[in-house]
């Protein structure tokens, strides 16, 4: 059986639900996991796997808290990860971002989440399966997932780093601010998340050719390393997801991204 693709369908879940190294993992609202979810799947509740630092939020969890979570839905290394939302992805774009963090390669975002998977008419189901914990020792070694306000500092002139922020135009221009700066990281251009995904196909990713569209518009190529930021990693782990999925090998999320930056005396901003 070929191996699931980053980003999958659907169909092609439901085609493989009986598959013994899956581990659905829904990350919805509590409420909606107890009405409806994808049969076997576990929940996960968003803010057991970020941080907060007041007023950084967003921030990596402890590897100790990250792996104790992951226990507790019954993960290990041999899991082919789905992970799906109601949002859109954004969460469970954020969850797999931090599974590639640990080096975790087996994964994959269910396109268009719980939304598409219910209106499609896809099996539901209210029954809460059975957890086994599971002893879990990941460690963050992919430290080229993942950028901080230092790399960031590091790499302000570098003409081969691109800086792509996932925020709405009101943030970016600092018209709208949420930190005590307002405004973007130098250099960097925008793309909206929301502009991302596709309200007429049940909050999936646009296709293809669309999104290479946007980012070339905004000369954001896969030559580049790429490093995505919004107010707290939340919404550009889905812009991440999106860019690991067209093929683009050099990208980063920053976690914390502007409540990080924007909180800082010592960062420069346009």
């Amino acid at each position: 059986m070929k191996p699931l693709s980053l980003v999958i369908e659907p169909d092609e879940l439901e085609a493989h639900l009986a598959q013994p190294d899956l581990l659905i993992v829904d990350l919805c609202k509590p409420s909606l996991y107890t009405q409806i979810h994808i049969p076997g799947a576990v929940h996960l509740d968003y803010s057991a796997i970020i941080q907060i630092k007041k007023p950084v939020m967003g921030l990596l969890p402890e590897i100790a808290e990250l792996n104790k979570i992951l226990s507790s839905i019954g993960f290990n290394n041999d899991h082919h990860i789905i992970a799906y939302d109601d949002e859109g992805g954004g969460k469970a774009c954020r969850l797999l971002w931090t599974l590639a963090a640990c080096g975790h390669k087996k994964m994959s975002l269910l396109n268009g989440g719980i939304v598409a998977w219910a209106n499609e008419k896809h099996p539901v189901s209210s029954d809460i399966p059975q957890i086994e914990p599971t002893s879990v020792h990941l460690e963050y070694i992919n430290t080229d997932a993942v950028a901080d306000r230092h790399y960031i500092m590091s790499k302000l002139d570098d003409a081969e780093t691109k800086f792509l922020d996932a925020r709405t135009a009101e943030e970016f221009s600092g018209m709208k601010r949420l930190a005590e700066k307002a405004g973007h990281i130098p250099g960097a251009v925008n793309l909206d998340w929301m502009l991302t995904m596709d309200k007429q196909n049940n909050l999936r990713f646009l296709p293809e050719n669309k999104l290479n569209e946007m980012l070339s518009e905004r000369k954001i190529t896969p030559d580049k390393e790429v490093i995505v930021y919004c107010q707290s990693h939340h919404r550009s782990a889905h812009t991440w997801i999106m860019l690991k999925s067209l093929g683009y090998k050099k990208v980063r999320g920053y976690h914390g991204s502007w409540s990080d930056w924007g909180n800082h005396p010592d960062t420069p901003v346009e």
